[in-house]
């Protein structure tokens, strides 16, 4: 061994000097530890004038007076004695002789429980007749499992006349014995009258402690939120370290004293048609069976809980919660109001909606509400008054429209209803456009005419239709008839080979109106004979109803006409044949000959006194009695 080693070494130990004989000394260290399975180092040191030949160690077990040779040295040969120690054991001797001093170091490999026990080391001369014995106590540790904490699984009364288990606390495999501690928070618990602590030691075959801690308690209230877990304290070679296990808490049952009641949503105003639920909770644990009253009826719950999924005007008022207290026998209970908030269905008054010309009205606009309310008046979208009462003076046409009464709750804005009038305003028809004419239709030779006019009651419109040559009236082949609000639409359809001029009339219980309108049209074919002159006949529309018209009347004149060609047709060939009508070139007439202009539509109004012309089949311009 180093020498410097030896000399801290023997400095460092706690002297053991055993003299059988007064010229050898004898030291060792004061104990020796080691973990389970790990390397254990003994040395032991001995003053002498020269090297020990004979070196013995031997073990001493607690409780026993004569010890037991474990290995011994004799020269530079060591011997096993005890086989429990065999290919474990190893050492090594040296000397100095310059301080006489010498060490034995003995190392024992994969220490074992049984190895716990006092070493001793016996040194003797060459002579044998001087001797000198060390003593050093070999401890063996092992650290324990984490400590594993088991609460209870049932609740603790409040009321238990004695202290309850509340959890048991588990160490395995340690050594040696190790301490339990249980604590409540942060605070340590010793045995008491309200605590109980009981340990229990059990020795595994393989010479390791398994302990067992139970922690009995009598609880308070404040042990709900409380919670629990168990120390262990064990020693290791050098030093005392601490594990702690998880932490649990404990069920609590203790009685209910007080209830308090609940609604949710309870931050807002309620209002006809919301989701609420009204709940109780006590103060005890478990929480009792609660019954809920209103207006003296007792209400059926879901899970404790009142469940309102449309609330009405009805269900406000007062709620009770109410709970027996099993111990005392007395009622716990609570109550808390709800208020439902409303808005009634609009009421405008009065139920007149036709007003004269000049006619002043007031019209109030209403609705019970459970809070004040804002009212506004809104015509054709565009708002127009504020407050319950809308006056509309001097009627007129401007006065017709639709009128919208809204009525808001000002502190509950999402409650809110509204209703809708039309106002009328009775006038005299007016025709407010000029007669429309489209384009021709090439395919028929029609064309479609226009008339729009207001007043009210709505006006009925009639056409009259006159041939400007013949002065005969024209049919339509069609009539369209749509309503405006206080207006109305006329649309007709004529067929027409000639100028001719439309006439539209509205008319209601008030008044007449009417306006004209000059139609020119090109027609293609060859020219034909109309009927004798006709006094023009009228068409009347009346309102919401389409007209078409009449076929009949249109068959009858393609037949007389038919019939007046074929007599004009006979008199010129009878003319012919008596030579009265002559067949020259500057003298004929091409009936057939078609006119290679377009066909167009001219239009004029009524009050132009310009004359229409008629393009001839030869392009010759007539005038209009031609």
């Amino acid at each position: 061994m180093d020498p410097r080693y030896v000399a801290l070494l023997v400095a460092g130990l706690h002297v053991l000097t055993c003299k059988t004989w007064a010229l050898v000394e004898v030291s060792m260290e004061d104990r020796v530890e080691v973990f389970l399975y790990n390397q254990a180092s003994i040395p032991c040191i001995y003053n002498m004038n020269e090297k020990a030949m004979i070196i013995t160690w031997s073990k001493k077990l607690p409780g026993r007076e004569r010890s037991k040779v474990l290995f011994h040295i004799e020269g530079e040969r060591g011997e096993i004695d005890d086989s429990g120690y065999t290919g474990r054991i190893s050492y090594t001797h040296s000397y100095n002789s310059s301080e006489s001093l010498g060490s034995i170091i003995l190392t024992i490999d994969k220490v074992q429980l049984s190895d716990e026990s006092e070493i001793i080391c016996m040194v003797k001369d060459n002579t044998l007749a001087d001797q000198g014995e060390g003593h050093t106590q070999l401890q063996v540790f092992n650290a324990p499992s984490i400590p594993a904490i088991v609460g209870t699984h049932n609740g603790i009364s409040v009321d238990e006349n004695k202290p309850s288990t509340v959890a048991d606390c588990k160490v395995d495999n340690v050594y040696p014995r190790p301490n339990i501690t249980w604590y409540r928070g942060t605070f340590p618990l010793q045995s008491s009258n309200d605590v109980k602590i009981m340990d229990r030691v059990t020795k595994n075959p393989s010479g390791l402690f398994t302990v067992y801690s139970e922690l009995h308690l009598k609880v308070v209230r404040e042990d709900e939120h409380a919670k629990f877990y168990c120390e262990v304290n064990y020693f290791t070679p050098g030093e005392k370290r601490m594990m702690e296990s998880d932490r649990i808490n404990i069920t609590v049952f203790y009685p209910t004293t007080e209830v308090t009641m609940w609604a949710n949503p309870s931050e807002k105003l309620l209002k006809e048609g919301d989701a609420v639920e009204i709940g109780c909770k006590g103060n005890g644990n478990p929480q009792p069976i609660f019954t809920f009253i209103h207006d003296k009826n007792e209400l059926s719950s879901e899970n404790e809980l009142l469940v309102f999924k449309e609330v009405k005007r009805s269900d406000s008022g007062t709620y009770v919660c109410q709970i027996l207290n099993l111990d005392t026998y007395t009622e716990v209970e609570d109550s808390i109001d709800i208020m439902i908030h409303y808005l009634d269905e609009i009421v405008v008054t009065p139920e007149k909606r036709v007003l004269d010309q000049g006619e002043d009205l007031t019209l109030t606009c209403n609705a019970l509400a459970s809070l004040s309310t804002h009212t506004e008046w809104y015509k054709d979208g565009v708002r127009v008054s504020e407050g319950h009462v809308l006056k509309l003076h001097n009627a007129s046409q401007n006065t017709e429209g639709m009128y919208l009464c809204k009525i808001t709750v000002v502190s509950l804005p999402e409650l809110q209803k509204q209703t809708s009038l039309h106002i009328n305003v009775r006038a005299n028809p007016k025709i407010t456009e000029e007669i429309v004419v489209s384009p021709m239709n090439k395919a028929d030779h029609s064309v479609n005419l226009t008339c729009v006019a207001q007043g009210y009651p709505i006006p009925n419109i009639t056409w009259h239709l006159n041939d400007r040559q013949t002065g005969e009236p024209l049919t339509e082949s069609s009539v369209e008839y749509h309503e405006k609000g206080v207006g109305v639409l006329s649309i007709i359809s004529v067929k027409a080979n000639s100028e001719f001029t439309a006439n539209c009339t509205a008319f209601n219980e008030l008044g007449i109106t009417s306006a004209s309108r000059d139609v020119t049209t090109f027609a293609r074919g060859p020219t034909t004979t109309t009927a004798p002159h006709t006094k023009a006949t009228g068409i009347t529309v009346p309102p919401k109803q389409h007209q078409q018209g009449g076929s009949g009347v249109i068959i009858a004149v393609v037949i007389i006409c038919l019939l007046l060609l074929a007599i004009l047709g006979s008199f010129l060939y009878f003319l012919y044949k008596k030579g009265r009508l002559s067949c020259g070139r500057s003298g004929k007439q091409d009936f057939t000959k078609e006119n290679a202009n377009k066909d167009e539509i001219g239009m004029k109004s009524s009050k132009s006194e310009e004359a229409v012309l008629l393009q001839g089949v030869n392009g010759d311009k007539k005038s209009p009695t031609e």
